[in-house]
């Protein structure tokens, strides 16, 4: 039998434990105003309250449609840990989600984040949120909320991860969801600017483990620093697509991550219909080159790990396709023929 202690015992507190309350207030207080600089007419609370109030202006659709999305950015925040840039991993997460419902037609409207840390720094915390707040403004989607949760113990110590999503709104009616897919459809390809938030967990192995860089080691081939070309944005490619949808019959889109070309363009096939994709139809970023090389990476590895060039994709009707390509252009966005839908299993073939 165990005995109580009857002698007198410093009292603890919850920052003792590792979790630091009046931190946690000051996260808050930096974070306010840069989601503050997000905020339209629309939002009805702001941060601080225990949801985030939203009422949308929902004037010129008839039969209005919400779409939602959730991602990470994954082990790229092993970047921001290794480098302490902390300020442009938000921004990858906004771009990232935002996409993902603009392969429908959908316009954002509001975004919420959770951040969850091992000890709250928060600096870190306001730097996340000055990238999630960058993201929102350019892609005119206000942050309305989100969490953070201090978690000592279940983080190692500088780390943390972060998570999105995001809520849009579409025509019933302009919904695409690749069922308009015909045989002889052409596959327009925007371009990459790197890895945008996939495959990192192969390209740290191979930049700092085979390689054995440090992030600030000056690569020759990319002209930059390694950890410059890894920590390259995800762009956001809302402001090319919308112009266009409406205007012309855009069949399908597919947002390339996790997968590559791939794994992301048999999503939207419909059933019976084949996508033939041509390799040598754009040049890729010099990093996936770099990367394939050290790494001695297969072909067929490094094209479904990584987007390889290619960050979202259009299936257009051939005889449209070299106008909306012309639209693209002359918005100073470059625009690739990268391949045609053929009849066939339903397959995504890289020749």
């Amino acid at each position: 039998m165990v005995m109580p202690d009857n002698k007198k015992k410093t009292p603890i507190s919850y920052a003792d434990s590792g979790v630091d309350i009046k931190a946690g207030e000051e996260a808050v207080e930096r974070i306010k105003g840069l989601a503050a600089a997000t905020f339209n007419e629309q939002v009805l609370a702001g941060l601080g309250s225990f949801g985030g109030l939203f009422e949308p202006n929902l004037a010129g659709l008839k039969a209005p449609v919400l779409i939602s999305s959730t991602d990470s950015v994954g082990t790229k925040v092993k970047l921001a840990f290794m480098t302490g840039i902390h300020n442009t991993v938000g921004e990858d997460l906004v771009n990232h989600c935002v996409n993902d419902i603009l392969v429908h037609g959908a316009r954002g409207l509001f975004f919420l984040d959770y951040i969850g840390i091992g000890t709250l720094k928060p600096e870190v915390v306001a730097e996340i949120v000055e990238g999630l707040s960058r993201g929102c403004k350019n892609a005119g989607v206000a942050l309305i909320g989100g969490e953070t949760a201090e978690l000592p113990g279940f983080y190692k110590p500088g780390e943390y991860d972060l998570v999105g999503f995001v809520v849009g709104v579409a025509e019933k009616s302009r919904i695409v969801n690749g069922s308009g897919i015909r045989e002889g459809d052409v596959c327009l390809g925007l371009p990459s600017n790197g890895l945008h938030t996939n495959g990192y967990t192969l390209a740290r192995k191979v930049a700092f483990e085979i390689a054995g860089h440090k992030p600030d080691d000056h690569v020759d081939e990319l002209g930059m620093s390694i950890a410059e070309a890894l920590m390259k944005v995800h762009r956001c490619y809302a402001d090319i697509i919308h112009p266009l949808l409406g205007k012309y019959d855009i069949r399908g889109m597919a947002h390339i991550t996790g997968g590559g070309i791939v794994g992301n363009l048999i999503r939207i096939l419909p059933d019976g219909l084949a996508a033939e994709i041509v390799k040598s139809s754009w040049t890729p970023p010099v990093i996936f080159d770099y990367l394939q090389k050290v790494g001695n990476i297969d072909p067929d590895d490094v094209y479904s790990a990584f987007n390889m060039g290619i960050g979202y994709i259009l299936v257009v009707p051939a005889e449209r396709a070299g106008e909306v390509m012309d639209s693209i252009s002359r918005t100073g966005e470059e625009v690739f023929r990268i391949g045609r839908i053929k009849k066939g299993r339903k397959a995504v073939r890289l020749i």
